[in-house]
């Protein structure tokens, strides 16, 4: 397992979800496409990779389309 072979399932996220039929009715709902698709990545490939290593990637990359989607505030008030 390399940094290119998680860089690698950040590419596949990013086409699977702009793949998806229908356009998203707004950024919740174009987290959620993309939420949706990181759990499927995780599902079938989590043993590609070393324990929890996947998981900490996907969550890292969904915490940061919720900044871009404006969808969590930064910094975050309660850690201020």
């Amino acid at each position: 397992m390399t940094h290119r072979d998680l860089a690698a399932v950040g590419a596949r996220l990013e086409e699977a979800a702009q793949l998806l039929p229908g356009e998203p009715a707004d950024n919740a709902d174009t987290f959620d496409r993309y939420e949706s698709v990181a759990i499927a990545i995780l599902d079938s490939e989590h043993t590609d990779f070393t324990p929890g290593l996947l998981e900490e990637y996907l969550q890292t990359l969904m915490y940061k389309r919720q900044l871009e989607l404006d969808l969590i505030p930064f910094p975050d008030p309660l850690e201020q």
